[in-house]
């Protein structure tokens, strides 16, 4: 199961639609949400947008990689924000990649297939 983590629905309409049937697809619509289903579920990879009202992206990767149950899960972060510092603090809480918006849906089909355990 992948989890998809954005405060904008049409984003996650956009990434669901990439999906299509590579895996079942959880959908979280902020940080504190992204949490909630963390502690019930066990996704196989997360995408996880970075500005969310309330708990950001950075913070539920933070205590996901603090989490022993939660810290092998791959996270790949989506942002608008193209800046190196802030891929840098991406992959520095322990993300495996980081993608800019507008994606491209190739590439997160080839990073998806890259992370999502087999």
């Amino acid at each position: 199961m992948i989890l998809v983590v954005d405060d904008t629905p049409a984003n996650i309409d956009i990434i669901i639609e990439i999906l299509g049937d590579i895996d079942e697809v959880a959908v979280a619509l902020d940080g504190e949400d992204a949490l909630d289903i963390l502690s019930e579920e066990s996704p196989d990879l997360v995408l996880l947008d970075i500005m969310m009202p309330g708990i950001d992206g950075y913070e539920v990767c933070r205590r996901m990689k603090e989490n022993p149950d939660w810290k092998n899960i791959p996270v790949i972060f989506l942002s608008g924000n193209d800046q190196a510092a802030e891929k840098e603090k991406g992959m520095a809480l322990g993300a495996v990649d980081y993608l800019i918006k507008p994606i491209d849906p190739a590439l997160v089909i080839e990073k998806v297939k890259t992370y999502l355990p087999s």
